[in-house]
């Protein structure tokens, strides 16, 4: 009985032992990872890794990891002019393939959501545009345009749907704009308020599905495979 109560008091110990390791492993290899996180194309900002499952020690054995939670901060395309700016991308990264000294790695699948921030929109937007929440699922899209016939600049605000078209572009088109029987100035208003932006920066093989407008900003599903993250 002594005998055994020892060997049970050994296999606790050790295996604490074992699982102090592979947490410590895992914190040290989540802090590599957020270094070396790179979007081909585009530039980023803060980056937060998440390595999921147990043991850690043996998915890195087999050079294959089962899940890791990535988010990326201020992703912006180089050179991309006036491409939509992404304010953060959150995804669940699924069997991450490790390269040769974990120099790089690859998502056989991903799924997850790129935020873009109201700020960021308006940036993208017309000079004199702003955008904000609408309310019930729209957005408000305020604008001033000057009006020939009247000789000075009118104000206008209006609700405006948003829509992904062409499966990388933003569309925003107002639903109504009151012409008050002024010729031509729906037009004009439209001129400021409508415009399509692609959103620029999204990482090779990460496509977008679906668009909702939320009081924090537009929140787009994304899916994708064979996703490059380093390397």
């Amino acid at each position: 009985m002594r005998a055994l109560r020892i060997l049970l008091i050994l296999a606790v110990v050790l295996g604490g032992i074992f699982v102090a390791v592979d947490r410590a492993a895992v914190y040290f290899a989540e802090s590599e990872a957020e270094d070396r996180v790179r979007f081909a194309g585009a530039e980023t900002g803060s980056t937060e890794v998440s390595i999921k499952g147990f043991p850690f020690l043996t998915q890195v054995a087999e050079s294959e990891l089962d899940r890791v939670d990535v988010t990326v901060r201020d992703i912006q395309a180089s050179a991309a002019g006036r491409a939509i700016r992404i304010s953060e991308i959150r995804a669940r990264l699924h069997q991450v393939k490790l390269g040769p000294g974990y120099t790089s790695a690859t998502a056989a699948r991903a799924t997850g959501t790129a935020v873009v921030s109201y700020a960021d929109l308006t940036a993208a937007a017309d000079d004199g545009v702003t955008v904000a929440y609408g309310g019930e699922g729209k957005v408000k899209v305020t604008g001033t345009v000057q009006v020939p016939l009247l000789g000075k600049q009118l104000s206008r605000s209006v609700l405006s749907t948003v829509t992904l078209v062409r499966g990388d572009t933003v569309k925003v088109r107002a639903d109504e704009v009151p012409g008050e029987g002024i010729p031509g100035l729906e037009s004009l208003v439209r001129k400021k308020t409508d415009f399509e932006r692609e959103i620029g920066g999204l990482p090779e093989g990460l496509e977008l599905e679906k668009i909702e407008v939320t009081p924090d900003g537009l929140e787009i599903s994304v899916s994708g495979a064979d996703i490059a993250l380093a390397g």
